[in-house]
């Protein structure tokens, strides 16, 4: 409780330092403040794409916050989460006699299996190779990127458009006529996926603190020494939590393609894979506070798509820098915890 209200600290101080920012650039702070707000909540359809950018945060935070309890930084959720979305498009678009709901179980399936395999081949590396977790991801990221978009673009584009984006897949993998969520934002990406993303962090909880497993995780990532010594294989666990991170960030395929899109489309990711690793940090990488922590980055970034409109030195990009200070408020909050539990040691 006291490490989620310093992480709040740290959230507030690196949006009023951000907000404050503004003020150089001849901007009212608190002007700039409500246009974030009122872009974010102001109407059903704005929270509607508010909800829309929390999905695909909470898949992305988890991914991260699992690898951090193993005490690797998985930087690869962005690749994980493209390799998984193209997936999902090429089952359905390869494949459209599938009978629903068979078809979006198939191809969800298939995503999570890709981009399950797409964590694990750094876990694999890391563990019989030594090779580094940040530098691997990093590179298969963009080998994810090409990947994809040549697969988009040369094996199953759409000829109906000019855009980078593979043909439409079949209706019956698509879940919008039995989707609540949808019908309750019209006119927005939401969809049902929000609500398998909060019972995936529920259930993430559990795993963690609950199963022998999530103990067997925890302890390698906190003192790996230790764990060997309890007869717990260290490689086993990386490979094991590198997998389930690669799986939750294919999650975001359920979100994009199954649920809104019906398609891959090149770029469509704002940074999801990036902006989760200060999801996770917000929450301490506690699965249930990424929810809370996805929906504040979510909102703000909604918020943010307003800035042009309203003002006339302040871009959408804006975002970012405020997503930044965020980051070392959180950061330097935590360092000095840190600070502080040394001093009280010595």
């Amino acid at each position: 409780m006291r490490k989620s209200l310093g992480r709040l600290l740290g959230f507030a101080a690196g949006l009023t330092i951000a907000l404050l920012l503004t003020f150089f650039a001849g901007e009212n702070p608190l002007h700039i403040f409500m246009i974030l707000v009122k872009s974010a909540f102001g109407s059903m359809y704005d929270l509607g794409l508010t909800l829309s950018y929390t999905t695909p945060l909470i898949f992305c935070g988890l991914s991260v916050a699992i690898g951090f309890h193993a005490g690797l930084f998985n930087i690869g959720a962005e690749g994980q989460l493209t390799m998984a979305a193209v997936t999902a498009a090429a089952v359905g678009v390869l494949f459209p006699q599938v009978p629903f709901p068979a078809a979006p179980v198939l191809a969800f399936c298939a995503s999570l299996l890709v981009g399950g395999l797409w964590g694990f081949i750094p876990g694999w590396l890391r563990a019989y190779r030594g090779s580094h977790e940040v530098i691997i991801t990093i590179m298969m990221n963009f080998i994810a990127a090409g990947l994809a978009s040549w697969f988009a673009l040369k094996v199953i584009p759409n000829p109906n458009s000019q855009n980078p984006e593979t043909a439409m897949v079949g209706g019956n993998y698509l879940f919008k006529d039995y989707d609540l969520i949808a019908r309750l934002f019209p006119d927005t990406p939401a969809n049902a996926s929000l609500g398998f993303a909060i019972v995936l962090a529920i259930l993430m909880w559990i795993f963690l603190w609950k199963t022998t497993w999530g103990f067997q995780l925890r302890a390698v990532g906190s003192n790996p020494e230790a764990a060997h010594r309890g007869g717990i294989s260290e490689k086993k666990t990386l490979m094991i939590a590198m997998a389930l991170a690669g799986a939750c960030a294919g999650c975001v395929a359920l979100s994009e393609v199954l649920g809104s899109a019906g398609q891959y489309r090149v770029g469509f990711s704002p940074d999801y894979g990036f902006i989760g690793i200060a999801v996770a940090l917000l929450a301490n990488n506690n699965p249930l506070g990424v929810i809370a922590a996805a929906f504040l980055m979510g909102a703000l970034h909604k918020g943010a798509s307003d800035l042009d409109l309203e003002t006339t030195t302040i871009t959408r990009d804006f975002s970012r820098i405020i997503q930044a200070l965020i980051i070392l408020g959180v950061a330097a909050q935590a360092y000095w915890e840190h600070l502080r539990s040394r001093r009280r040691k010595h």
